[in-house]
């Protein structure tokens, strides 16, 4: 881990609710990373968030009679693809009521409200019975979740024996140090991330939690060019965005995504496990 810093729960809540009208403006409605296949990719953001979004859709090998949490929901976005693409029954999580209710106004834009649904919920304490899905889907959201044994805990007690656990994460490649450890910390400050783990941290706090990890994938050079696009937008929209946001909080935006594409921190990995029997079952 990195430093002491840990934002609060409600910090995180309060950080959507002002940040999401400038990140739909920058890239869309998908409040997460893009993928891009190769440096000759011309995929728009759009494309590769929902690339992204397919990827780990089909690593939960669900389909039609399967239930999917969706552990912090963001815009609701992945849930109604996935619902869409696989017949799967979709239940989205968040803190931050503004997130549920554009959730829910998308899922009913889309028709399908007989699949999908969305509440507000803490990860740390999830209001489901025990055995009550088949999949998690955890796109870019534990970065906000500070105690992961309970995360993972409470995953493990509401997903069925052999079920997907499928994540995406933020993480450093090494300890850092130096000009790459202020890079992280202002990246954390300005995302409200708590502490980024190492590749090695994942397993143990897995298997502490019942789940065995099947794959583990870095693909830090696949979808750095999200924050190069969003850096980008910021430049081009500047004039505008200005007026709302001021110049200083650009001018830091611009710096710190900057700054992180030079060092190459952090990193960025996709994550499956699998649901071991539970003791007794």
């Amino acid at each position: 881990m990195v430093s002491s810093y840990t934002p609060t729960k409600e910090e995180v809540v309060e950080f959507y609710e002002n940040a999401i009208p400038l990140i739909t403006r920058l890239v869309g409605v998908n409040v997460h990373l893009g993928y891009w296949d190769s440096a000759d990719d011309t995929s728009t953001v759009q494309e590769a968030t929902d690339r992204l979004t397919d990827m780990m859709v089909e690593r939960l090998r669900v389909g039609p009679g399967s239930r999917v949490l969706d552990l912090g929901c963001g815009l609701g976005m992945p849930a109604v693809r996935l619902a869409r693409t696989t017949g799967a029954t979709v239940v989205g999580v968040a803190t931050s009521p503004s997130l549920v209710a554009e959730a829910r106004a998308r899922a009913a834009g889309e028709g399908l409200t007989d699949l999908v649904s969305f509440e507000v919920a803490d990860a740390l304490d999830l209001p489901f019975p025990d055995d009550s899905f088949d999949a998690v889907l955890a796109i870019e959201s534990i970065v906000h979740m500070p105690d992961l044994p309970r995360v993972f805990g409470q995953l493990g007690r509401v997903l069925r024996d052999g079920g997907r656990f499928v994540l995406t994460d933020f993480f450093v490649k090494e300890p850092p140090e130096g000009r790459r450890l202020a890079a992280v910390e202002a990246y954390r400050r300005l995302a409200l991330n708590s502490e980024l783990l190492v590749v090695e941290d994942y397993p143990p706090l897995l298997r502490s939690a019942g789940f065995h990890l099947t794959e583990y994938l870095d693909i830090t050079r696949q979808t750095d060019r999200h924050h190069r696009e969003m850096v980008l937008a910021v430049q081009r929209q500047r004039a505008e965005l200005e007026p709302v946001y001021g110049p200083g909080m650009l001018d830091a935006f611009i710096s710190v995504f900057e700054e992180c594409l030079e060092v190459g921190e952090p990193g960025y990995l996709l994550l499956s496990a699998e649901r071991m029997a539970k003791a007794g079952g």
